[in-house]
């Protein structure tokens, strides 16, 4: 059999196709934070001294999706002009562990404080604006009249329930 580009192509093609479809079966998990660990093991070991151990944890927001515009009857602009984006994220987390030199005796206690991340919700501000216009009337041909003009600020929302957890004790 005789190979020529145009089938050598399609071969490839299918090859990839192929691979990417295979690879493409598991999908990707979106983290909720990255940790992050501070690195103190070597001035520990060069100075022959107990460090600290701190890591953390930081939080990466998504955002969701705000609502729409609603538009009313008597009205020239949507009641949710400018409206609230939900935002998404932990809070930062914490673990902290540091050495406690015992006063009786060689061993060393640790004092240890933990604070996981914790979820956190919130909406940014909102507004409603209406037009210091009367919505025009089509049935007696009639122009828009004057209005006093009204404005609405949605406050903005912040909901977390952080803990924290202090030990002392052996390592």
């Amino acid at each position: 059999m005789k190979s020529t580009p145009r089938g050598t192509l399609a071969a490839v093609i299918t090859g990839v196709v192929t691979a990417v479809g295979a690879g493409a079966t598991t999908p990707a998990v979106a983290a909720e934070s990255v940790p992050v660990v501070v690195p103190l093991d070597g001035v520990e070991k060069s100075h022959n001294a107990k460090l600290p151990k701190i890591a953390g944890e930081v939080p990466l927001p998504t955002q969701g999706r705000p609502e729409k515009p609603r538009y009313v009857e008597g009205r020239l602009t949507p009641e949710n002009t400018l409206p609230q984006v939900p935002l998404r994220a932990p809070l930062p987390g914490l673990v902290a562990e540091a050495p406690l030199p015992r006063s009786a005796g060689k061993a060393s206690e640790r004092a240890a404080v933990s604070a996981p991340a914790a979820d956190l919700r919130t909406m940014t501000p909102g507004l409603s604006l209406d037009a210091p216009l009367t919505p025009p009337d089509h049935r007696a041909s009639r122009l828009p009249a004057l209005k006093k003009p009204q404005a609405a600020m949605r406050t903005p929302l912040l909901r977390t329930a952080p803990t924290a957890d202090v030990r002392l004790g052996q390592p």
